[in-house]
């Protein structure tokens, strides 16, 4: 851990429920309430503007309560950060659904309703890893509990199903899968990781999300291999319980319901809080102020990621709505369609954990992540021409990239014939190791015996093996004449 000690430990979902309705305690739904609102906030849940504003109005009711015009002025609800980037016009229609729709709903109840909108969603447990496809343009690879999905721009360009999917490999940093979709067509994915350690990062998650997804009983799962030889690759077997072991195993809980200490409003680094009432009022006040200052430490090393609704900053101007025009009309295709209103480009700091240091082309990744949004931004102040500029020299050319990604194949295919020669000649002196000590050793087992006294053995012996070991023993005999004549 580079950070000192008080260390900040920060827990989310690994696995989301496929129904959180089935999910028996309250508790356990609250957890996975908090975290997808945190991928409301972080921008992994992105949806439609209609469905945000449904969804942030179930959290106003689940932790402020019914609407109350004493309490709750004009515009409250642009005090609360919900997404990544807002607009007025979705602040009062999150305000108006506050109002009018949710009323008398308990916090239970709201957050209960929110899991059920949630699950509908596109983008519902989504953990994005940042790609490239063949031609170079940045795509995110999720694993969600429905199966695999890749996201570009606005659209879920890709969806196939768990029962699908037949393997997953990678090479260095290519990634593949492979499916068989219906009428038995064959469907080859390929995309590139910014390194090689994010790739098997990428595969290893594909290989526990199929498996904690796709069989019924964790007896079924197998050990699973990156290549399909065993003379390479990587091998990683998923190890736990599956999603329908662990949905049995809540059905059986018989203790009373846990207590929930539902948190309340977290404060933004440039904004007073507006919560009811004060966090560390059971704190004795002589160690009110280092916890105060502890807490406070976390939160800003977790950049906002505490359970709360974080409060928004009265500067926060960024609009929500980027790009209204994108949506297309591909929700008719099945393996396609529009997810959002604008772009799918999730907060860096939520990004799949770096397993190395960031190389050259990670960086450049990551910079093409955000040129997109440099482009809008500089548009929203009026110098959209100077802020284009940086972007677009952020990233490499279309061209450079399939350059790139056509000698990693050429690297790749070279590698796997030095393998393969390297394999071929191991095999061959092993075959000589057992030649020789079938003709020439003493060694008085069965089964050696056995291939001694069959006839084609005596025909090779006396025909080939005989006459080559002369050949060898008077080439030895004159390089060693030659040796000692000099």
């Amino acid at each position: 851990m580079k950070s000192q000690p008080p260390y900040t430990m920060c827990f989310r979902v690994k696995f989301y429920p496929t129904d959180p309705a089935t999910l028996k305690e309250e508790i356990t739904r609250y957890l996975v309430f908090l975290q997808i609102k945190r991928d409301l906030y972080h921008g992994r849940l992105l949806c439609k503007t209609s469905d945000a504003a449904l969804l942030a109005a179930f959290i106003l009711q689940a932790e402020i309560g019914d609407y109350d015009a004493g309490k709750h002025p004009e515009g409250y609800s642009s005090k609360f950060q919900f997404f990544p980037k807002h607009s007025e016009k979705l602040e009062r229609k999150i305000a108006d659904i506050h109002k009018t729709e949710l009323s008398g709903q308990s916090p239970d109840n709201a957050e209960l309703n929110f899991l059920k909108k949630a699950q509908t969603l596109e983008t519902y447990g989504v953990d994005p890893h940042p790609c490239k496809d063949v031609s170079g343009n940045v795509a995110f690879l999720a694993f969600t509990p429905a199966g695999f999905v890749v996201l570009q721009g606005n659209k879920r360009i890709h969806y196939i199903k768990w029962t699908e999917v037949s393997k997953m490999k990678f090479e260095g940093k290519t990634f593949n899968l492979y499916a068989i979709h219906k009428e038995e067509s064959k469907i080859i994915l390929t995309y590139f990781a910014p390194t090689p350690e994010a790739c098997k990062h990428l595969w290893k998650c594909g290989v526990e999300n199929q498996a904690f997804y796709k069989f019924e009983k964790s007896s079924q799962v197998r050990t699973v291999s990156s290549s399909n030889m065993f003379f390479k690759g990587s091998r990683f077997r998923y190890s736990g319980r599956v999603a329908k072991e662990v949905i049995e195993s809540s059905a059986k809980i018989k203790r009373s319901p846990p207590e929930i200490h539902r948190s309340g409003l977290v404060p933004s680094r440039s904004c007073p809080s507006i919560s009811h009432g004060s966090r560390l009022s059971s704190v004795p006040r002589t160690r009110r102020r280092a916890v105060h200052i502890s807490i406070m430490e976390g939160l800003e090393s977790l950049r906002d990621s505490a359970h709360s609704t974080p409060v928004r900053s009265s500067s926060h101007t960024d609009s929500f709505m980027i790009r209204s025009g994108k949506a297309s009309a591909a929700e008719g295709n099945e393996r396609t369609s529009v997810i959002a209103d604008e772009m799918y480009s999730p907060a860096a700091s939520v990004l799949p954990t770096p397993v190395s240091e960031p190389g050259p082309e990670s960086i450049l990744l990551q910079q093409d992540y955000s040129s997109s949004g440099i482009e809008e931004r500089g548009s929203e102040v009026g110098s959209s021409a100077a802020a284009e500029e940086p972007a677009r020299g952020a990233g490499t050319s279309p061209e450079g990239v399939s350059e790139r990604a056509e000698q990693e194949q050429v690297n790749t295919f070279v590698l796997s014939v030095a393998r393969l020669l390297l394999v071929t000649v191991g095999l061959l002196f092993a075959l000589l190791l057992l030649l020789i000590a079938l003709a020439e050793s003493d060694i008085d087992v069965a089964f050696l015996r056995d291939i001694r006294q069959t006839p084609e053995f005596e025909q090779f012996h006396y025909e080939y093996f005989c006459p080559l070991r002369r050949w060898f023993a008077c080439k030895a005999r004159y390089l060693l004449n030659l040796l000692i004549d000099t």
